[in-house]
């Protein structure tokens, strides 16, 4: 899979505020899928798509053990966010450098 489309697929996952209350609950330790459906009003195979949304992201990792296939958070993709959108950090700072001098001037102007 090329950067941009592990991207698209991590950017898509997280567009969905359940998968994200997901990965939430995963940042604090694996968990079953009846774990991760516990807080939800929907019906575990819709749990599991969603999951699934995320395995194929590469949020989320299966495990086995005996008959219990626990899930865990994998962090590689968030960080793959994080750099690319670290890219941008410069144009960010700039603006947000103008608009506290358009404030400061503002300030400046009430005060006269």
């Amino acid at each position: 899979m090329q950067d941009s489309d592990r991207l698209d697929a991590a950017f898509f996952a997280l567009a969905n505020p359940t998968r994200r209350a997901i990965l939430a609950r995963l940042a604090d330790g694996q968990a079953t899928v009846n774990e991760l459906a516990e807080p939800f009003a929907m019906s575990l195979p819709a749990i599991s798509r969603h999951i699934r949304v995320l395995e194929q992201a590469g949020l989320v990792e299966r495990q086995r053990n005996a008959q219990f296939r626990p899930c865990t958070l994998n962090p590689q993709p968030l960080e793959e966010i994080a750099r690319w959108t670290e890219r941008y950090r410069p144009i960010w700072d700039a603006r947000f450098d103008a608009m506290q001098d358009a404030l400061n001037r503002m300030k400046g102007d009430d005060n006269d």
